[in-house]
């Protein structure tokens, strides 16, 4: 039986875990997915891409059963986020004071509101908490104590008990990671993507225009996260080495769509260009993103966010993780925010046309996919 071979490209998010993390997940999921499809989906080891590891690395997936054949690349880009990634709290308070600054001046938030108030509460909670939890943990032992013992004694507890017990509840709460995300991104939308990022995103651009003419059935190209900000650089990049349309069999999938972060900046001139200059370009665009994940913007399409209309087929929706957990292992609630926001990389209790092993190692298209979960009532 000849196989349906199908390329894949992904770009993850502002992780420094990298490739190692994301091979394991992908293999675990694989082995999720054929429990429940009945397909063996087998994950091959990683090899060093055709232009260096440090640009991409591959693996082959074969779903043997379905007779799906994938070469799975993943584009890297955490060595870059481990160079800006800071460990230190003291100077991630002090960097990501300034960067809130910048996006007080810069941010649309009216804007950002009106698309989506789940992540502008996602934005603002972190700083705050920041302050708030510290002070509260430090605050409430030391008046307490000062009742029986001599108020520095007080003091001296209540910022002991803050010290031992604020970092572990700010993190359970996603505040660091986020403290992070924000910084960064916020040097992203003023200073552009830097001679080290913009060359990778050649690189990528690269790689990817040399196999569209392939002999594939179906390529992706799947963005995640902090990813589908780049992503839209990253295609006007794949469009201008082409010079012509992309074939049919392309499609970009967008996975947790984090656009608006950079978007909706007033000082990104760079990126609104970006996304201006896809506005006339036919391609296939499907967004995946869920209304209770508070960092993703659902039903946003990012190419309506600088122009009216738009050439592009754009498909935009809810992957509906209730319908395909347990109660007990749905990722919600506050403390779940992190792990809701990989739930797109994941296979759930019950299988789902726009799962991720579905998608990128199952035997039905892109389209085909969207086709038969839209038929889910």
């Amino acid at each position: 039986m000849q196989k349906f071979k199908r390329k894949v490209f992904y770009l993850g998010g502002f992780d420094p875990r990298g490739v190692r993390f994301y091979h394991q997940l992908y293999r675990e999921q694989a082995g999720r997915y054929t429990g429940l499809a009945g397909q063996a989906v087998t994950v091959g080891g990683r090899r060093a891409g055709p232009d260096g590891s440090l640009v991409s690395v591959q693996w082959d997936v074969v779903n043997e059963g379905a007779g799906v054949a994938v070469d799975y690349e993943y584009l890297r880009w955490e060595d870059l986020i481990a160079k800006v990634w800071i460990r230190n709290p003291l100077p991630l308070a002090w960097r990501a004071a300034r960067a809130y600054w910048g996006h007080a001046r810069f941010m649309q938030f009216g804007r950002m509101r009106g698309l989506r108030s789940g992540p502008v509460i996602t934005i603002l909670y972190p700083p705050a908490f920041a302050v708030l939890i510290p002070l509260l943990l430090a605050l409430v032992p030391a008046l307490a104590l000062s009742l029986v013992l001599p108020w520095w004694v007080g003091a001296l507890a209540g910022i002991g008990i803050s010290a031992l017990l604020s970092g572990r509840l700010l993190a359970k709460l996603v505040v660091p990671w986020l403290l992070r995300f924000m910084t960064y991104h916020g040097a992203l939308a003023a200073n552009g993507p830097g001679a080290e990022l913009d060359a990778r995103l050649d690189q990528f651009a690269a790689r990817i225009a040399a196999e569209l003419d392939g002999d594939w059935d179906e390529v992706q190209i799947v963005t995640h996260s902090a990813g589908t900000i780049l992503g839209m650089t990253l295609l006007r990049r794949v469009l201008a080495l082409r010079g012509k349309p992309l074939p049919d069999h392309v499609v970009m999938v967008g996975l947790g769509q984090v656009v608006p972060v950079i978007g909706l900046r007033s000082d990104a001139g760079w990126y609104h260009a970006d996304l201006a200059a896809l506005a006339d370009k036919a391609f296939r665009y499907v967004d995946i993103s869920s209304p209770p994940d508070g960092a993703a913007y659902y039903n946003v399409n990012p190419l309506r966010l600088v122009a009216e209309r738009h050439a592009a087929r754009v498909d935009m929706l809810s992957p509906r993780f209730h319908l395909f957990y347990r109660p007990e292992n749905y990722h919600g609630g506050w403390s779940n925010k992190y792990e809701a926001h990989f739930d797109y990389l994941r296979v759930g209790d019950r299988l789902s046309p726009l799962d991720f092993i579905s998608l990128t190692a199952g035997p039905r298209t892109v389209d085909d996919a969207v086709a038969a979960f839209r038929t889910i009532p």
